[in-house]
């Protein structure tokens, strides 16, 4: 095994699953990545997977040269496309979100224990300067983590130690090729700009090594951080049908910067992993909740309750959402039989619903909770008092308690 195949093995978990995805474009970080993850003496079984965006021309061949190399390593391939159609603001960040679903969905249909992603140390020092120009507290100084997880799946970054310069001296060292990606000199790109300026900020002691060390720094800090926020949220709330409802005089006990975290944590346990809103505008909601007032932040609502505060689904988000699959917004639900459709119980619903009160829920709560349908008739409302066979779980709402993870 090669020194650069060691460090990868070093960032890497050491219990591995059986079998692992990998993430290859076809640039030199992944594909030095796949050939460094086969030169482990314990390398599961892999499967590569590239995700053709379709956004720029000559990506089709980019995905058909990773295609080749994988034939070439007696590696199954994938190409996953997005289909897109128009797109309107930042085109960046819904392609991200895009592959990321798309690799989810690929790894859950593979049964694959993990994604594994090439993401580098320069990576990381981008990140770092990124998040700092936006104002970014600990969390976002932590920046990429070797093991996150997010859509029910592990994803694993084990160069992140590692040098884009190192990987292309192993690439070229061992005359493997690569394509390069044009829009890595697309100024217009952030992260590409930061990318030019990359030693001119060497010279002033901003090195990606330096850089580095400050996102490990801040996720110990961050670790830390959130094992407090995890007992906090233990002793100052627990979950209702799905809601968190929390003490509000036990909140306003908390440091602000714990009790700022348990408005996130609350977040996410009402409607899942994503990108948290920004500092200002949840310290604002947690101004408000604390002098007793309602509050709506990114798609839920703080509702008042005496000496308690719910947080709940906002109904509007999710009013046209509609799934004849278990999977409804943040619910699944068991026990649907042909012809169901789910969709938010709604007024309609809820006044079909006699004994709703009986639930302990305030009226707003239940209007975004999931019913069950079938055309214009309402057969089930589960969380509202009415299961009629059916059984509606919280996806999330567990990890309102639970220990911290990895992002």
């Amino acid at each position: 095994m090669t020194d650069l195949a060691a460090r990868v093995r070093r960032g890497l978990p050491a219990g591995l699953p059986d079998r692992l995805g990998v993430a290859v474009s076809g640039g030199g970080d992944s594909i030095a990545l796949l050939h460094l993850l086969l030169a482990m003496p314990d390398c599961p079984a892999l499967s590569v997977a590239t995700v053709d965006h379709g956004l720029r021309h000559g990506s089709a061949e980019e995905a058909a040269t990773v295609a080749e190399t994988c034939a070439g390593l007696g590696v199954p391939y994938h190409c996953l496309t997005w289909d897109h159609g128009p797109t309107e603001g930042n085109l960046q960040a819904q392609a991200r979100a895009a592959r990321y679903d798309l690799l989810a969905d690929w790894a859950r249909a593979q049964g694959l224990g993990a994604v594994v992603l090439g993401h580098t140390r320069d990576d990381q020092a981008e990140t770092v300067l990124m998040r700092l120009g936006r104002g970014a507290g600990v969390t976002g100084l932590a920046a990429m983590r070797p093991v996150r997880q997010d859509r029910g799946l592990r994803w694993l970054r084990p160069m992140l130690e590692i040098s884009r310069t190192d990987l292309r001296e192993y690439l070229r060292g061992h005359s493997i090729r690569w394509c390069d990606d044009p829009s890595n000199d697309d100024i217009r790109f952030d992260r590409i700009r930061l990318r030019q300026a990359q030693s001119a900020l060497d010279e002033l002691g901003l090195t990606s090594a330096a850089l580095s060390d400050v996102a490990r720094n801040m996720a110990r800090a961050e670790e830390s951080l959130e094992q407090i926020t995890a007992a906090a949220a233990r002793r100052v709330g627990s979950v209702h049908l799905g809601d968190i409802v929390i003490n509000r005089a036990a909140l306003a006990a908390e440091p602000e910067e714990i009790a700022r975290r348990l408005i996130l944590r609350a977040l996410r346990s009402v409607v899942g992993p994503g990108y948290p809103p920004r500092s200002g505008p949840v310290l604002r909601v947690l101004e408000m909740i604390l002098a007793g007032q309602a509050a709506t932040l990114a798609g839920c609502l703080f509702i008042p309750q005496g000496d308690s505060l719910r947080i709940t689904r906002e109904l509007a988000p999710i009013a046209t959402l509609r799934s004849q699959a278990p999977r409804w917004d943040r619910w699944e639900i068991n026990g649907l039989t042909q012809g169901d459709e789910v969709a938010a119980l709604g007024e309609r619903g809820l006044v079909q619903v006699p004994d709703w009160r009986e639930t302990g829920a305030p009226r707003q709560a239940l209007l975004a909770s999931p019913a069950v349908w079938r055309g214009q008739d309402l057969v089930a409302a589960p969380v509202a008092g009415w299961a009629n066979g059916r059984r509606a779980v919280p996806r999330w709402a567990d990890d309102w308690a639970s220990l911290p993870q990895s992002h």
